[in-house]
């Protein structure tokens, strides 16, 4: 009777630490940290017909632009197009000033993959959509968790980055055979 009640309290005692361990880690190993500005994909596509090529450009070598400086923005946002508090909040604090924006990168590469946007947009003919889904129909922001340890956005796979499964997948679909060494350094 008593080896049973102590193998009872062990067993609650257990269930309800793994369940604190459970939840409360990733507490603990994530730091979440909102973008400086909630930008809203579906309106520049939507309203302003642009595509995902008029911001996030190649650059001259065929390397990835990535985002954009804010030049780009002030081309339209000079002053207000709408009434938005994101579009003031745009113009009073970065257009105006000509100050740069710091994103919080949800898709950074690891160090040891080689990745070339221009081999798959520009020779492979790939959609953006192909690679990072709808994230151009988005109309907020993912607020961006990272990782204590590794440093990579926790929600990288909602916002349009891949996993080496997902290039496998599609490496497989298109009959490309790169090996290890096609995209690892």
């Amino acid at each position: 009777m008593i080896r049973l009640r102590i193998a009872l309290l062990f067993s609650l005692g257990f269930a309800v630490m793994t369940a604190a361990g459970w939840m409360g880690f990733p507490g603990m190993l994530y730091r979440s940290e909102q973008q400086p500005l909630d930008f809203n994909h579906r309106v520049h596509k939507d309203k302003a017909s642009q595509k995902c090529s008029d911001c996030h450009a190649l650059g001259p070598d065929g390397s990835f632009a990535g985002v954009p400086p804010i030049a780009n923005c002030a081309a339209c946002h000079a002053a207000p197009m709408g009434t938005t508090a994101n579009e003031k909040a745009l113009i009073a604090a970065w257009v105006q000033p000509a100050r740069e924006l710091h994103w919080l990168s949800y898709a950074a590469q690891p160090v040891n993959v080689r990745f070339s946007h221009s081999l798959h947009a520009t020779l492979a003919k790939l959609s953006c959509e192909e690679c990072h889904g709808a994230h151009g129909d988005s109309a907020k922001l993912a607020v961006h968790q990272e990782d204590r340890i590794s440093g990579y956005n926790r929600s990288y796979e909602k916002e349009g980055a891949l996993t080496m499964s997902d290039c496998e997948d599609c490496h497989r679909r298109h009959s490309v055979t790169a090996g290890c060494l096609g995209c690892h350094k």
